[in-house]
């Protein structure tokens, strides 16, 4: 979507020498030739659909937006394009739910239909006022590709399912101008915003100068008329574009979340970015300044993509939002896919959602944990227990009895001997790296040992979800890792390996992992939501019923599996 003689040039060779693909300066490659293209039917057999996250019936998916809870009803809008499985066409798609797991469709909630936005209804965020008013703020396309901020409210406050959106005539309320030197090219993904004791809003805009990522803050005192601040909310050097920045409070002592405009002196704040270099999720906790509304993170959280990420696989674009009926706050992530452009065409769809998950400040302080949203285990059935089970070295078990391409499953390991533990290389400080060069085939001293899933019955095909431990100079370091290089026979899939190192002790704590299963998606968390990888992963043989599901241990020194329940999980009702 810009507009330099360049990418106008790019353009135009695409579409007559290459295959229509053009550079965006966003988060997507575009290709116009297809993104209309939508098969007149769905294929009947479709083994990588979900069934139990969130996904619509056909077509591309991409950011969650503006999720929120009115009059008891989660709402969940999300970019969509209705007439094909690539990105193009965006508009904000809209759906209901009382419980975050059964989902009801209803129409698009925006699309372009004045200036403002005539070319395209980018990603935002809702905000809700003081009276109970739920607003709208999201970015624009205007008929110079210029990315500007623009409102919608709802047309029928007393709708709890919100069928209408009235666009405000004045849109847009933030935009690029000669004066202010806003990147017109840059300038996206409005957040929550959140009112100051001044009684003045407050809300970012992500953007970038040269390779410098920038949370533009504006304010506001009636919601409408917005005023760019002199300095940013928070910048860091050679990040690139800040997409879909979220800010928000989270309590140092408590188990609750709290209101984005919540004040007190018993809170930390959470900056998260998108990176569009890198297309990962990073955060930095800190402090916030009220007085110079300026954001720091504290000393030892990195400030750049190698820093603390939500989700160390598939997950981009996130938002959270504050659940004030139980007052949690609930991050919402985009998985998209793995498979190649022709493959998504073929199918009919592309893009899913995380399951919603509920984040807190770790004891520590120094980071977040997240735990799959309790009403996921609505869908649990047929339990399957283990406990106290000696896994040997080169040994493998397998949890039989679940549904194992659809499952939920929870292990506890506990190791007695330390002995064998490999001696950690200083050097080696990028775990995904690590779990790269020591896959699940690679023996070591302890691990790897955890999960495969989605395998076939004769091996050629799983998904590993494992640990191995490692001596350090002064403790024993944790390797979390999801291995995807032997996830499909089809090598046409991206199969990268991904990885983290898991603050647990596990000589005095437990080592636990979860793992939910469906199909596709392998979303993963280790020591108790410390850690978080999502995998898309596309067998050819590990598909429905041929689906099996292992405990394993490759390492030379015996765990203990302490306890483990699996259980099949039942088919959500999703649009």
């Amino acid at each position: 979507m810009a507009t330099s003689p360049l990418c106008l040039l790019l353009f135009f060779f695409s579409l007559f020498f290459g295959n229509g693909f053009v550079p965006l300066e966003a988060s997507h490659k575009v290709f116009l030739h297809l993104q209309n293209q939508s098969p007149s039917s769905l294929k009947t057999h479709q083994p990588y659909r979900t069934g139990y996250h969130f996904q619509p019936p056909k077509n591309w998916m991409n950011d969650p937006n503006g999720p929120m809870i009115y009059k008891g009803l989660y709402h969940f809008f999300y970019q969509y394009n209705p007439k094909g499985a690539v990105w193009g066409n965006i508009v904000w798609a809209h759906s209901t739910s009382t419980d975050l797991v059964n989902w009801t469709p209803h129409k698009h909630a925006i699309s372009p239909s004045q200036p403002a936005d005539v070319n395209g209804c980018w990603s935002g965020s809702t905000t809700i006022l003081p009276d109970g008013k739920p607003v709208i703020l999201y970015t624009g396309i205007d008929p110079h590709n210029n990315q500007v901020q623009n409102m919608a409210v709802p047309k029928n406050l007393s709708d709890p399912f919100l069928l209408e959106w009235t666009k405000l005539p004045q849109n847009p309320l933030m935009e690029p101008t000669p004066t202010n030197n806003i990147n017109a090219s840059s300038f996206r993904d409005p957040t929550t915003a959140w009112k100051g004791a001044d009684g003045r809003w407050r809300t970012i805009v992500g953007s970038k100068v040269n390779r410098k990522g920038i949370a533009i803050l504006y304010r506001s005192k009636d919601f409408v008329h917005w005023t760019k601040a002199q300095h940013p909310l928070h910048s860091a050097r050679k990040t690139g574009m800040w997409e879909c920045p979220d800010f928000y409070p989270v309590s140092i002592n408590g188990l609750n979340g709290v209101d984005t405009s919540s004040i007190g002196k018993n809170l930390k704040y959470v900056l998260k970015l998108s990176l569009d270099d890198t297309k990962h999720d990073y955060y930095t906790i800190g402090s916030y300044n009220r007085v110079k509304d300026s954001y720091v993170p504290d000393k030892g959280s990195v400030d750049n993509d190698s820093g603390l990420r939500y989700d160390y696989g598939k997950f981009y674009a996130s938002k959270t939002f504050f659940d004030d009926a139980k007052k949690r706050r609930i991050l919402w992530g985009w998985i998209n896919e793995s498979s190649s452009v022709e493959h998504d065409i073929e199918k009919g769809w592309s893009g899913v959602q995380a399951i919603p998950r509920n984040v807190l400040l770790d004891k520590s302080g120094k980071q977040l944990v997240q735990w799959p949203i309790k009403e996921i285990e609505k869908l649990r059935a047929n339990p399957v227990h283990m406990s106290s089970r000696q896994l040997k070295g080169g040994s493998m078990v397998e949890i039989a009895g679940v549904t194992a391409s659809q499952a939920d499953v929870e292990v506890s390991f506990k190791i007695s001997d330390f002995k064998k533990a490999e001696a950690l290389d200083p050097s080696w400080s990028n775990p995904q790296l690590l779990c790269s060069q020591k896959g699940a085939s690679v023996k070591g001293g302890l691990g790897p040992f955890g999960l495969k899933v989605l395998a076939s019955k004769g091996m050629e095909e799983y998904t590993a979800v494992f640990f191995r431990i490692f001596k350090g100079q002064t403790k024993y370091v944790v390797l979390m890792c999801s291995d995807q290089s032997r996830s499909s026979l089809d090598n046409d899939n991206d199969k990268t390996t991904y990885g983290a190192f898991l603050d647990v002790d596990p000589v005095h704590e437990k080592l636990s992992l979860r793992s939910l299963i469906d199909h596709s998606i392998v979303e993963s968390f280790g020591g108790g939501g410390k850690v978080c990888i999502t995998a898309r992963v596309y067998p050819t043989l590990a598909i429905d019923g041929e689906a099996h599901l292992y405990g394993f241990n490759k390492g030379t020194e015996s765990v203990e599996i302490t306890t483990l329940s699996a259980w099949s999980m039942k088919k959500a009702k999703i649009n």
